[in-house]
C-alpha cells in the first residue's frame, strides 16, 4: 500500500484495532441527541485545552503506528519530500481508521509534528526554529520556558510526559556519542547546528527532566551590528580595535547569559587575517571569519571514566603548534595558569572570558583559579603574573530590563606595592527608569588617557585625544 519506506506486512495477519480515542466515536442517533439535556458550553480556555490535549493524544497514537509501520533503516536515505508524504499517507489511513476528522489546520500542525517526532527532537523542533528565541529551558514535561530579548516567558510547548521527554533528550546526546541515564543523570552536549545543550536527569532532578538550550546563532554579530544596538559606542569600538590589532591580551569578563561570546566574536573580527589562531573550548561556538584558525573541544570522560582531555591539555598542546594568538572560550579552572603563561610568552593578542561581576572581581577569581590548581605561590608574585600577562578587561553586563551593555573597560596598568593597579577608561553611567522598566543610561569616557597610547601611536592607531574625554547624556 505505502512505499518502500513501509515495512512488509506480517505474513497477511490483519492489522491490529486500533483503539478510538476520546472525541473520535460515531455521533449518537439524532432521537438520543435530542432527548439529552443541552449541557453547558465551556469557556474557549477550557475548548482551547481540551482540544490540545485531544490533539495530543491523537498524535501519540499516530506516532505509534508510524513506528510500527516505518522502516526506520531505509528513511536514512529518504529525501524529506518522500518522508513527509509517506507520513501524510500513514497519518490519513490511520485517522480514517480511527473515524477521527480533522480541519485542514489540525492535519497539517499533525502532520508536522508527526514529521519533527520521526527526524528532529519533537515539541522543541519549532522553538529551534523561532530565530527570536535566544534559550530554551525545560523544566519537566509540563513546563517549557524561552528567553526572547532577554526576557524569560513561559511557552504553551509540553511532552506527553516524563518518558517522551527523556527519550528526546537520549536523541540528542547519542547522536554525539554521549548517555545520560541513572548512573550518569547529567550531560553537556552540542546540538547539530552547534547550539549548547545541557540536560540533568531523574533521579537528580526532583520534578522531571531539566533541560538547557542556548541556541547557536547562525549569523555572527558583528561590531558595527552591537554598535546599533547600543552595546557600546563608536569611539569605544574604535580603542577596542587598536587595542586589539596591537595584540593587547584582553579579558573579556561578565555574568550568564551576559553576551561574553557575542563580544569574544566580535573583538576576534579585528584580528588581521594573516595570523595563526586556535581556540579552544568546552562547547565549540565561537565563530571566527579569518583564514587561519584551528579550533579545538575539550572531551568528557567515557562510560569506563577514561579517555577526557581537558581544556587545560588543549592549550599545552597548542602552545606547541605555533600560535600567534589563543583564544580560550571560558577559562574556569586550573587551565588558567597556562593561559597566563602563554600570554607572557610570545603569545601577545591572546584573549579568554572569565566569570566576574566587575574587573576587580575578575582579577579575583583568576587568583582564586590559580590557587585551585594547586600552585603554591605568594600572593605578590601571582599578582604580578596577572598584572603582566593582562592588558585589557572588557566587562559585559545583561541588565534588569534584559538588555546587554559593555559596561566597563578596564586596563591593568601594573603593580602598585602588592596591589594590581586598573583604570577604567570607558563606562556605562545608568541616570535611572522609564515608566515601562527601561533602563535610561549613556555611555562615557572617564577622561582618563589610556595607559597604551603610545603604543597604539607606534602600531599606527593614533586615537584622537577626544575620544577619551568624558560628556554628559543630552
Amino acid at each position: 500500500m505505502f512505499s518502500k519506506y513501509k515495512k512488509p506486512a506480517n505474513g497477511g495477519a490483519p492489522a491490529p484495532e486500533l483503539k478510538p480515542v476520546e472525541g473520535g466515536a460515531k455521533p449518537a442517533p439524532a432521537a438520543q441527541r435530542k432527548a439529552a439535556p443541552k449541557a453547558a458550553q465551556p469557556a474557549p480556555v477550557d475548548k482551547e485545552k481540551k482540544r490540545k490535549e485531544r490533539l495530543g493524544e491523537i498524535k501519540l497514537q499516530l506516532h505509534k503506528e508510524l513506528l510500527e509501520n516505518l522502516n526506520l533503516a531505509a528513511l536514512e536515505n529518504a529525501t524529506e519530500q518522500d518522508l513527509r508524504a509517506e507520513i501524510i499517507a500513514i497519518a490519513s489511513e490511520a485517522l480514517e481508521t480511527m473515524g477521527v476528522v480533522l480541519n485542514r489546520d489540525e492535519r497539517s500542525t499533525l502532520n508536522q509534528d508527526l514529521y519533527d517526532e520521526v527526524t528532529g527532537l519533537g515539541p522543541l523542533e519549532p522553538l529551534l526554529k523561532d530565530d527570536s528565541v535566544n534559550d530554551i529551558l525545560v523544566n519537566g514535561p509540563q513546563q517549557v520556558f524561552v528567553e526572547r530579548a532577554g526576557k524569560l516567558e513561559l511557552t504553551d510547548t509540553t511532552f506527553k510526559d516524563e518518558r517522551h521527554l527523556l527519550r528526546i533528550i537520549d536523541k540528542i546526546v547519542s547522536a554525539v556519542g554521549r548517555r545520560v541515564d541513572e548512573s550518569n543523570p547529567y550531560v553537556d552536549a552540542r546540538l547539530a547546528d552547534g547550539s549548547r545543550f545541557n540536560a540533568m536527569v531523574p533521579p537528580i532532578a526532583v520534578d522531571g527532566s531539566l533541560v538547557s538550550i542556548r541556541k547557536f546563532k547562525k549569523e555572527k554579530l558583528a561590531v558595527d551590528d552591537l554598535v546599533d544596538f547600543g552595546a557600546f559606542t563608536e569611539e569605544m569600538a574604535a580603542y577596542l580595535q587598536a587595542a586589539v590589532a596591537t595584540r593587547l591580551n584582553v579579558i573579556v569578563s561578565g555574568g550568564t547569559g551576559s553576551g561574553k561570546t557575542t563580544t569574544l566574536n566580535a573583538l576576534s573580527s579585528f584580528i588581521d587575517n594573516d595570523e595563526r589562531i586556535l581556540t579552544i573550548e568546552d562547547t565549540a561556538e565561537l565563530q571566527l571569519q579569518q583564514t587561519h584558525v584551528g579550533r579545538m573541544e575539550s572531551r568528557p570522560a567515557n562510560v569506563e571514566g577514561r579517555g577526557a582531555v581537558s581544556q587545560r591539555d588543549c592549550l599545552r598542546n597548542a602552545l606547541r603548534m605555533r600560535p600567534d594568538r589563543i583564544i580560550v572560550g571560558e577559562t574556569r579552572g586550573e587551565e588558567v595558569i597556562d593561559m597566563l603563561q602563554a600570554m607572557n610568552t610570545g603569545h601577545d593578542g591572546s584573549m579568554t572570558t572569565i566569570h566576574a561581576n566587575s574587573a576587580r572581581d575578575g582579577v579575583s577569581r583568576l587568583e582564586n583559579m590559580i590557587a585551585m590548581a594547586g600552585i603554591e605561590m605568594p600572593i605578590k608574585a601571582v599578582r604580578s603574573q596577572i598584572s603582566s600577562a593582562v592588558n585589557l578587561i572588557v566587562q559585559a553586563s545583561r541588565l534588569q530590563d534584559g538588555s546587554r551593555r559593555m559596561v566597563s573597560i578596564t586596563e591593568v596598568t601594573g603593580m602598585e606595592g602588592e596591589v594590581i593597579s586598573m583604570q577604567e577608561v570607558f563606562r556605562y553611567q545608568r541616570v535611572g527608569l522609564t515608566p515601562d522598566n527601561k533602563i535610561i543610561g549613556h555611555f562615557t569616557a572617564t577622561g582618563v588617557r589610556s595607559h597604551f597610547s603610545e603604543r597604539f601611536r607606534m602600531w599606527g592607531y593614533d586615537l584622537p585625544a577626544n575620544i577619551f574625554e568624558p560628556f554628559a547624556a543630552e
